[in-house]
Parts: C-alpha cells; structure tokens; sequence
C-alpha cells in the first residue's frame, strides 16, 4: 500500500448513485437465488456488471503503467477485495465482462469463499486490471481506496441506505449508495474519471438487464 501511494498520483472522487430499481431487482430475486443456489443476492455483481460496461466504454481505466508505457489490456478482468482475519486478499474475476449478474454472484461468492478457507491457486489472485473494495459491507458510508498496483482504477462501494432525496420538488425515498473511484492522475484526468463515473451511475440507475 506505500508502494503504491509512492508510486501512483491518488485522486477519489464521490459519486451519489439512486439503486432503487437495482433494489427492487435484487428484491425480486433474492429468495430465487437463496433457493436455487444457495447463496443470497447482493448488490456487489450489480455494480460489477455496470463497471465492466463503463470500462468497455472507457478502456483507459482498465489499462496499467509499466513505468512511462501504457498497456492496454483487452479483457476485463475485476479483482474483488475479500477481507480476512488477518488482512486483505483481491481475487480475480476473468473476462467479467462477459458474466451477467448471476455469473458474477456465483464468482464472488466462490472466490470470498475460498479465500477464507485459503484454497485460492496462485493465478486467482494475479492477472487483475481494475479492482473493487466493497466497505460498506460494514457499514461505511464512503472511502477513498489504495489504487491496487499495475492497475490505474479502483472502485469503492459504500452501504446502500434508504435516503429522503428531493426529486422534482418532492421528497421522495430512494436507495442510495455512495461510489467512489481512486484514479492515478499520471494516466487518467478527472473529465475522463467522471465520465466512467457517469457512465457507470447511468447503468445503475436505468437498471434494466435481467440476473439470470
């Protein structure tokens, strides 16, 4: 982690995204996953599926710096940090991009799993380029996370909270989460981060992709 704020020039910025049709679809197929795969639905592989289309759209943020050359990397290939007892570990999801929402639920929850009862093989944690850091698991609202070296980008995702927002002159509730995006500045400017921010905020809020 000194390293890497050695290394790269950090810069978070904050984006306030409305979940409320990814919570009613999460809703909808909560008690489907339980039953038929036995795991639950999270709001994690949502955010995952828009990130990749955000970075198919934005491929700079899924490209890494070795030294002054910019490698550009044509599968998406999403760490997602696991917290253990005694530390972190970012295993990686393969070609995310071409998972859907289940897809992506079943990856996190095997990954998390076997990283726990560390049974990972060496290439599951290596072959990353672009990282996720879900704090809000417990409970936080916003953080501004360590970029995970070669890669220039990583999200943070905070909890999702019913929020009184003003919609329109009138107060309505809403499920809000807070998603930040670390960025090294030497490679990405803050127009180009805003606009993946843009991108992925558009995907989540317009949410319309079936999960299975």
């Amino acid at each position: 982690m000194l390293l890497s704020r050695r290394t790269s020039a950090h810069v978070t910025t904050l984006h306030r995204v409305d979940m409320t049709k990814v919570a009613r679809m999460r809703e909808l197929h909560k008690a489907t996953f339980q039953a038929n795969y036995g795991f639950s639905l999270t709001y994690l592989p949502f955010i995952a599926r828009a990130a990749a289309v955000a970075l198919r759209q934005f491929p700079l943020l899924n490209a890494s710096l070795d030294g002054t050359n910019i490698i550009y990397h044509n599968e998406i290939n999403i760490g997602i940090a696991v917290a253990l007892e005694n530390g972190l570990i970012v295993p990686v999801i393969r070609a995310a991009d071409e998972k859907n929402v289940l897809g992506l639920q079943r990856s996190i929850v095997d990954l998390a799993t076997r990283s726990r009862a560390r049974q990972l093989k060496p290439d599951e944690v290596q072959g990353g380029t672009f990282s996720i850091t879900n704090f809000g698991s417990f409970g936080s609202l916003a953080g501004t996370p360590i970029i995970n070296q070669p890669q220039v980008a990583i999200l943070g995702v905070g909890t999702v909270d019913k929020t009184p927002v003003v919609i329109d002159d009138a107060i309505a509730i809403r499920s809000i989460c807070h998603i930040s995006l670390s960025f090294d500045h030497r490679l990405i400017d803050g127009a180009l981060a805003d606009q993946f921010m843009s991108k992925l905020k558009q995907v989540l809020e317009s949410w319309s992709e079936e999960v299975l």
